[in-house]
Formats: C-alpha cells, structure tokens, sequence
C-alpha cells in the first residue's frame, strides 16, 4: 500500500529536497505541496494524504493552525507531522493541542524522517508522552477560579475536550473512551452548546486557552 504524503513548507528548494527523498521510496507517493498555510487548508482535504508534513512557521500563519483546522474539516484527516528549525516547548504544546501526530526538528536525518512518515501512517506517534500526559491532565483537573462555561462540564464531556485538542475524530474518540460513536456525538454537541461555540475548531482553540491560564491544573 502506498502511503500519500503532502509538503507544506515556505522555501521551494526544501520542498524540492522533500520530494526527491520521499519519493526514491517505492511505497510514499507526494500526492501535493504548499508554501503558504492558505494553500495548505485547500489543497489537502483535496488530496487526502496520509500524512501531512507541515513546517510550523510559515509566511501567513503556522502550521499548527493547518493542522487544527484540518484535523476540524476533514472527516478521516491526515496524521500531521510538524517540522521546524527550532526547539520549542510552547509550539510542542501547542502542536499536541493541535491534534499533530508528531515533531520533529528539521535537522533530522532523511532515513529518520522517512521511518517518521511509515510510522505516523500506521497509526503511531513521535510525541513525548510525558507532554501529552501533562497537556491532557491540565484539561481533566478543574481548579476553583475556572471559566463558568468550562465548570458546566461533566466529566465526560471534559474527557471529550481532551480528545478533541487531541485532534481525535469521533470514531476514535469512541474508541478510547469505550462509547458508540452516536454517543460521542452527542456528547460533542452539548459541550458545544455548553461552551457557546460552534465548531470542534473553536472547542481546541477554548482547550488551549483554558490549560494557559490554568498550568497547575
């Protein structure tokens, strides 16, 4: 089975790089690239790659907005694989809130890089669990000056925030939690309703902004 890749970084020639080593592989296939976060958001939910190779920083925004924002529009998203130059904690954190599969530094060796793709396609991940453990424990725990709209949660549904910062679908977030995807659905609207949002985007963007100002949690 081949695996479908997609490129989003801002230099061509790193691009260019990109494909040439992905594609000396007989079982990866670059299915579209990008060098702008706008043509990232429209291009891959039409090429419906496997996985997403996004650089984080990026003329007209970030790669962890792609990230979010296709993780919230695509029904079966691909698994994003963040690049960058820099060893940043804030940008893990925030790709880990994003629902990012992986992170890894530009400086990684091609072979590393290609075992990366193989393995974020078959359904692994290369974050630290340490982090993610430590951004999900922030969601969970409620602290006594909390937002009132994040206190209307039961605990179910504050379990369904995580998953959904996570960057998990409904199915697999049925998975984990042992539930009917109906079920998980439901449970997703009335957080929503709960919150004053509409969309799982704005849910991720309220899960990360609530574990910010509340880092002891």
């Amino acid at each position: 089975m081949t695996i479908r890749v997609f490129l989003l970084d801002d230099h061509e020639m790193v691009r260019l790089g990109l494909r040439q080593l992905i594609e000396s592989e007989p079982d990866l296939e670059v299915v579209g690239d990008g060098g702008t976060a706008a043509e990232a958001v429209a291009r891959i939910p039409a090429t419906r790659p496997d996985v997403a190779l996004l650089d984080v920083r990026l003329p007209d925004g970030d790669g962890i907005t792609v990230c979010r924002e296709i993780q919230s529009v695509m029904d079966d998203p691909p698994a994003c694989l963040m690049l960058t130059s820099y060893s940043d904690d804030e940008a893990l954190f925030n790709a880990i809130m994003a629902g990012a599969s992986g992170y890894l530094l530009k400086q990684v060796t091609g072979t590393d890089l290609v075992g990366a793709i193989r393995h974020l396609a078959a359904g692994g991940s290369l974050l630290d669990p340490a982090m993610t453990l430590t951004v999900l424990e922030r969601l969970r725990h409620p602290v006594l000056d909390e937002d009132p709209r994040y206190a209307s949660l039961t605990e179910q549904e504050r379990r369904i925030l995580a998953e959904i910062a996570a960057g998990k679908t409904n199915r697999q977030i049925a998975q984990s939690l042992f539930l009917a995807e109906k079920t998980v659905k439901n449970y997703v609207s009335s957080m929503l309703h709960k919150l004053d949002l509409e969309r799982r985007t704005e849910a991720a963007v309220f899960a990360v902004e609530h574990a910010r100002a509340h880092p002891e949690a």
